[in-house]
């Protein structure tokens, strides 16, 4: 779906603005960590070839230099064995430049991701989706949490907030039960810093659409393409795509990146975050991750 779509009726969320607001703010959060003595530094582990992640990576060393922070590459063969890929965790993990660093998903099928996912360091886990990491989220309810944070369900939050709604007493139905978003946002939004309630469901629940219609706020993160519908989803209710799926385009023959929500549920909503809209705002977050680990280590 297009910004231009969207803007027939429902106000846009606008990642693109909000993750540049936040890297104008890290900028200045870095620069005193530096006056400290301390650069932060992101390292990313990417294996093999596959454009779109080639694609997301660079975007991510960009956006270190943007900020001032120090970026560290780690790029390897799609050959590379369970116990190599191991060694350079293992390596980043005792890197004393190497504030945090994310392991780019998905990885070739002989590797066992769930394993790899598990050597990181959970005080290095930039993606905050160590199992620490996350049982941490779910065990706190009430108090701040000094562990690393899941960066698209922090990313869907500010994005909410940075446009002057909040989350306060909204029902808010996820679509979606992946562990980058779906199972991990509902602990952070029915936290008292934020008092949600969540509904979480998927594409095999039944009668969806009565789910939907109950929302105020819905986020779809399913990577099934249309699966929000326009009836399905209440006026002025606010609306963030967030799944992502390809198909290809019969016109073209190339293969293009298309959303969980139809184009007429814009004609609906009060507020949507159209895809990709908001994708900026999880590599802000990202980077928003490892200035936090640099500040919580240099305190």
């Amino acid at each position: 779906m297009t910004s231009e779509t969207a803007s027939q009726s429902a106000q846009i969320l606008n990642g693109t603005a909000a993750a540049a607001a936040i890297k104008q703010e890290l900028t200045e959060r870095v620069a005193v960590l530096k006056s400290r003595g301390v650069t932060p530094g992101l390292a990313t582990v990417l294996v093999g070839e596959d454009p779109g992640s080639q694609w997301y990576v660079a975007g991510k060393h960009r956006d270190c230099a943007e900020v001032g922070m120090k970026s560290i590459k780690r790029e390897l063969p799609d050959t590379v064995s369970q116990e190599e890929l191991e060694a350079v965790l293992a390596e980043l993990n005792a890197d004393e430049s190497c504030t945090g660093y994310i392991v780019q998903l998905p990885l070739p099928k002989h590797i066992d991701t769930d394993r790899i996912l598990e050597c990181i360091d959970p005080a290095k886990d930039a993606d905050g989706l160590h199992p620490t990491n996350l049982g941490r989220l779910v065990l706190n309810a009430n108090t701040k949490i000094n562990s690393p944070l899941p960066c698209t369900p922090r990313g869907v939050i500010e994005l909410v907030e940075r446009n002057g709604l909040s989350w306060a007493g909204k029902h808010v139905v996820v679509v979606g039960r992946g562990v980058t978003v779906g199972r991990p946002i509902g602990p952070l939004l029915t936290r008292r810093e934020f008092n949600a309630t969540v509904t979480l469901t998927h594409t095999g629940t039944q009668d969806l659409g009565a789910e939907l219609r109950r929302a105020d706020v819905i986020v779809a993160a399913a990577g099934a393409e249309g699966i929000v519908r326009a009836e399905d989803v209440k006026p002025g209710a606010i609306v963030l795509d967030v799944g992502v799926s390809r198909k290809v385009d019969p016109e073209t023959g190339k293969s293009k990146v298309v959303g969980d929500v139809s184009p007429e549920v814009a004609q609906v909503a009060g507020w949507i975050s159209p895809n990709p809209v908001g994708r900026p705002m999880t590599r802000a977050l990202l980077l928003k991750n490892v200035v936090e680990m640099a500040e919580r280590a240099s305190a």
